[in-house]
């Protein structure tokens, strides 16, 4: 059976200085390319201007300021979020961003790609499951997981991909590119509400 190629959209979490978050999206979105059922939007945190101060009645400047980013979270069909682990939790840009947009994730599914020392960025990740159940969204239970990434650098920019990682990539998607169709199929036979 051939299905239209599904709105994936991959948001990289990291703003820091020196991250690599960049180099694990890159190597993400090349195996999510290979997997045909997905037509691919990054939005990368770094680039992404979000207001701090989150209110229910933005001014019309802010919402002026939100719109291209709104816009394409409520496009998309599917999410992965790349992340890192900072202090057991996931950075405070992919909050912001979830605040923001309330409904645009609400009943699509979220996959994970994450990174860190040795707990490979699961903590982030675990945390994150509660915030997107909340938001009515449907997490993916396989995770793509990089332990240790800072060592697992070569030259600073080409990741040492540990074995079983494109393994990984493909469960994930097969299984998200499953939820996004049910849940797509859901939506237009019965608007989700709340």
């Amino acid at each position: 059976m051939s299905f239209a190629p599904l709105r994936l959209t991959v948001i990289i979490a990291s703003t820091r200085t020196g991250r690599i978050g960049q180099v694990v999206a890159d190597w993400f979105v090349d195996r999510a390319e290979r997997h045909t059922a997905m037509d691919i939007d990054v939005i990368d945190l770094a680039t992404t201007p979000l207001p701090l101060a989150v209110t229910s009645s933005p001014a019309p400047a802010v919402k002026e300021l939100l719109a291209p980013v709104s816009d394409r979270l409520a496009a998309a069909e599917a999410f992965v979020v790349v992340t890192p682990e900072y202090n057991h939790s996931f950075p405070a840009t992919i909050k912001l961003l979830i605040d923001w947009n309330y409904t645009q994730w609400r009943a699509k599914p979220v996959g994970f790609v994450c990174y860190g020392g040795r707990s490979g960025g699961l903590r982030a990740v675990e945390h994150l499951r509660l915030v997107f159940a909340e938001l009515h969204a449907v997490t993916i239970r396989e995770t793509v997981s990089f332990h240790s990434t800072w060592t697992r650098l070569e030259d600073g920019v080409t990741p040492e991909i540990p074995e079983g990682s494109d393994g990984a990539a493909k469960v994930m998607l097969d299984q998200l590119a499953w939820w996004a169709r049910a849940l797509k199929a859901a939506r237009a036979a019965h608007p989700y509400e709340v």
